[in-house]
């Protein structure tokens, strides 16, 4: 071969080169990879939301924002997961879920109370033959942080009500709404005028049911109640002569935050949750002379917030697992750690609520003297009631109260 021939072919062969090199470099990038026969751009994020109970929502915001800049993995494709947060009541979500109008359906709920989720459930097992939120295995429903429903009452009220009848309980607030002679006669001053309830209305948020189921536990000496407990006339009587103490304000979802901004016009106590308690004594400290205090019941209503996962077509398997990776974070201590800022009872037993680490963030530890406890001295929980129940109590809710 002679030396021309050489040197054509070279320069063939080096334009051959740019040609590829060119192509390589000036390609469209493509960042979809196949799992599972399915192909997935693992450019973009997976999309999380999470409708979240409103009591519980603050913290897991916070979380949910600190969640997304930490740029956190889903392991099975490399993705970023990124949540949204959407609070809803219990209620409300409960009722959307059942008439199928979330829309989108959420890659996961957090509840008030796990008996919300089963009441779901009911309703689909019946229309498809299946559960949509699991009891067991990888998805099933995890508590992520836990309160109860405590007395809050304006120091001042809880001394009359002592020394009028010693402790505080249902039969004593039952005994104060039906008194005619109001305060000068329940042992505080006749300026006070008739003692008045504040209690979340149970149609718009779920701890006011609560309170009922917690009443009637106290009525009956009993952690759970029947349908029958609930239909029985004297019980109905009993309960609607407490909850007609009720003022205009203490008819809205945000009960504590009533007491916060308009004190005594909204109730001289309550049955509300510790949480909102908690969170805004600080605000009731501040803007009223008269300080609440927080007074434990024999019988407790828990809510405990599980994280559950909706299982149907409606979400993909990606976003199910995304949804555990944010399960795990909010379960972390560090996580754990920052919910006892917001009132709450972290699960994780490594994180006290009153030890050396809590100290500066513990609501209970700042609210001692008010008669936050970490522990709580009685510990009788009620059962969770069945569907029939609850419709019956908001039943007799419009009946004898709302419809008065």
């Amino acid at each position: 071969m002679n030396r021309t021939r050489w040197i054509f072919f070279a320069i063939i062969g080096l334009a051959v080169v740019i040609v590829v090199a060119g192509v390589v470099v000036f390609a469209p990038r493509n960042d979809n990879t196949t799992i599972g026969g399915e192909e997935i751009d693992t450019s973009q994020p997976v999309e999380v939301t999470v409708v979240t109970a409103l009591s519980i929502e603050p913290w897991i915001r916070e979380a949910a924002e600190q969640f997304n800049q930490e740029n956190h993995i889903l392991e099975d494709t490399g993705q970023t997961v990124q949540v949204t947060i959407i609070p809803m009541d219990g209620l409300a979500a409960k009722s959307k879920f059942e008439r199928e109008e979330m829309d989108p359906v959420p890659t996961a709920w957090i509840p008030d109370s796990r008996y919300l989720t089963e009441l779901v459930n009911a309703t689909f097992k019946e229309r498809l033959g299946r559960d949509v939120f699991l009891t067991d295995g990888e998805y099933r429903g995890r508590p992520v942080a836990i309160t109860l429903l405590a007395w809050g009452i304006y120091d001042s009220r809880a001394q009359a009500l002592e020394s009028t009848f010693g402790e505080i309980n249902w039969q004593v607030i039952h005994d104060a709404a039906v008194n005619p002679d109001g305060w000068d006669d329940l042992g505080g001053k006749g300026e006070w005028g008739f003692f008045k309830l504040a209690i979340s209305n149970p149609r718009k948020n779920v701890s006011g049911l609560g309170a009922m189921v917690a009443a009637a536990g106290e009525y009956y000496d009993q952690t759970s109640i029947s349908v029958d407990d609930v239909n029985k006339n004297d019980f109905q009587d009993w309960l609607a002569e407490i909850m007609g103490s009720m003022s205009d304000l203490s008819g809205g979802t945000y009960t504590v935050q009533d007491l916060a901004l308009f004190g005594y016009t909204t109730g001289d106590a309550g049955q509300l949750l510790e949480s909102d308690l908690l969170l805004n004594m600080d605000g009731i400290q501040t803007r009223w002379a008269d300080p609440l205090r927080i007074v434990y019941p024999k019988y407790v209503t828990w809510f405990d917030f599980p994280f559950t996962v909706w299982i149907g077509p409606e979400t993909t398997a990606d976003q199910k697992n995304a949804a555990l990776v944010f399960e795990e974070y909010l379960l972390s201590e560090a996580i754990q750690q920052r919910s006892l800022a917001y009132g709450l009872r972290p699960v994780s037993p490594n994180v006290p609520i009153d030890g050396p680490s809590a100290e500066g963030q513990s609501l209970f530890i700042r609210w001692q003297s008010q008669g936050a406890q970490a522990v709580v001295p009685r510990t009788t929980a009620m059962r969770s009631p069945d569907r029939q129940v609850l419709q019956d109590l908001l039943r007799f809710f419009d009946l004898r109260v709302a419809g008065r």
